[in-house]
């Protein structure tokens, strides 16, 4: 097997070998059901320090190499995740609760993330500048040298490897910590297709780990530019940390998208549109649609569709049934979901679907006649919550839309186009989608929010990511060397 537990078990990858590590072991344990899959190795600091050391020496000879060469191995890695996607799939499905299709999604993404970043080695990197001097003058990208990753636990696959390809395609050695709760999916998987793939040894290290090996990348001087993402408090934690230490860091945080449907929208398709925003992969995607925005002619038909849909969405094992909701990743996310629920409807807002939990699964859940005081409008809920409140002309809908720290994602639902597009154009965020949700990836698009989301379209596409994981390097050459008057 791909993934054969013999070779991962209780270890973690560094320096091109799997080796127990500093931090002892963890369960993997299956949310649905509660079993114990294996158990994952963790790092401690020292094993940073380590993997630091081993990335900085391979770094060097892997950007030396032939850009041919460094395409291939992410072509072949791309070609891995195809041959392998039911056995990863199985593990996305099991330890992260993933139902089956966004399970697949996840393996089809990281298939293209690779396709894309093979693209970049044979890329210009660099342009000729004019110069007032007799001299060629240009500015050259060159690697960052070692990346550290941060990866979180509710789409480990994609939120690890569209860093950690396209900064090794552009001859950087990278070190990812994936989050514990899923090291196998969103770490060990990521690891052995690199290994299969051909990757010399020590360009890439995996420690799963805690805030200590987090902090430990941030502040290890050979790791020159962290890419992270994960909530918003523990973003402006890495932000700080990495500004003192005077190292770049790509942010991708938390949101609090709204959709918003005018009063030209048809209601069905709205509703449908929402459904899915919301409670896809049970609502655990920064990009999640948490506030519904709705004109007060289509509102009351808007809540009873959506209620009526929310209703009937079966939860349960993603493994063992065909649900559209899987469980919850562990119990102090179901618990924070819940607070926000309870908290929202005794400060005045209805329960209009939902509300209530078995275990880690938290059916989807709608709440009607919300306003901007309360709960589950001002927070990311990170849950199957789908928050609506009502509005009356343009002006409103700017205002409630924009009554938020956050700025990611932006769906906007009607039949004027044109409309539309100017009324996004009065709400800042990073993502806009007219007559869609807010949920949305594409490894050849720009990815980022702005404000409490994030620093910016950091990911997707070749200049956001030649941009993140390159310096740019002023060189000047002469035939003769000038004469200086002392």
């Amino acid at each position: 097997m791909f993934l054969d537990s013999a070779t991962w078990q209780g270890r973690i990858f560094v320096a091109g070998a799997w080796s127990p590590g500093g931090g002892g072991t963890i369960d993997v344990t299956e949310p649905a059901t509660g079993s114990v899959l294996g158990q994952a190795g963790l790092a401690d600091a020292a094993d940073l320090g380590r993997a630091a050391e081993s990335a900085a020496a391979a770094q060097r000879e892997w950007a030396a190499t032939p850009h041919p060469r460094r395409a291939a191995v992410l072509r072949r890695a791309a070609q891995l995740w195809t041959e392998h996607a039911e056995e990863i799939t199985w593990w996305n499905v099991r330890e992260v609760g993933a139902v089956p299709a966004m399970a697949g999604f996840a393996v089809h993404v990281a298939e293209q993330e690779c396709y894309e970043a093979a693209s970049l080695p044979s890329r210009s990197y660099g342009e000729l500048l004019p110069s007032e001097e007799p001299r060629l003058s240009m500015a050259r990208r060159m690697p960052v040298g070692v990346v550290g990753v941060i990866s979180p636990f509710n789409v480990p696959i994609i939120l690890g490897i569209r860093s950690v390809a396209p900064a090794l395609a552009l001859g950087n050695a990278v070190i990812l910590k994936p989050d514990p709760r899923t090291a196998v999916t969103g770490g060990v998987t990521i690891a052995r297709v690199l290994e299969e793939a051909g990757l010399p040894p020590g360009v890439f290290q995996m420690l799963p780990g805690g805030s200590d090996v987090g902090e430990a990348m941030v502040t290890h001087p050979l790791v020159r530019v962290i890419s992270f993402t994960g909530s918003t408090a523990a973003g402006r934690r890495v932000g700080e940390l990495a500004g003192r230490h005077l190292k770049r860091a790509h942010l991708e945080l938390g949101g609090n998208s709204a959709l918003i449907v005018l009063d030209d929208a048809d209601v069905d398709q709205a509703a449908n549109l929402a459904a899915f925003g919301t409670f896809f992969h049970q609502g655990q995607i920064c990009m999640t649609t948490g506030r519904h925005l709705v004109h007060e002619r289509v509102y009351d038909d808007f809540v009873e569709r959506l209620a009526t849909k929310a209703a009937n969405l079966p939860v349960g094992d993603p493994a063992s049934q065909e649900v559209a909701l899987g469980p919850l990743i562990d119990a102090g996310q179901r618990d924070r979901i819940h607070r926000v629920v309870t908290a929202s409807v005794d400060a005045g807002a209805k329960l209009a679907a939902g509300g209530t939990y078995d275990g880690l699964f938290y059916p989807a859940t709608v709440l009607s006649e919300v306003t901007p005081d309360v709960p589950a409008f001002t927070e990311e809920i990170f849950g199957p919550v789908a928050p609506v409140a009502r509005f009356s002309g343009m002006e409103e809908a700017v205002r409630l839309a924009t009554a938020t720290e956050y700025g990611l994602s932006l769906g906007i639902v009607t039949r004027d186009v044109m409309k539309g597009l100017a009324l996004a154009d009065r709400i800042p965020t990073g993502i806009v989608h007219i007559n869609d949700q807010t949920v949305s990836d594409e490894a050849n698009s720009p990815f980022g929010g702005i404000g409490a989301s994030g620093t910016g379209a950091r990911f997707g596409g070749a200049s956001a990511n030649i941009d993140a994981f390159t310096e740019t390097r002023w060189v000047t050459m002469r035939g003769e060397p000038p004469t200086y008057p002392f």
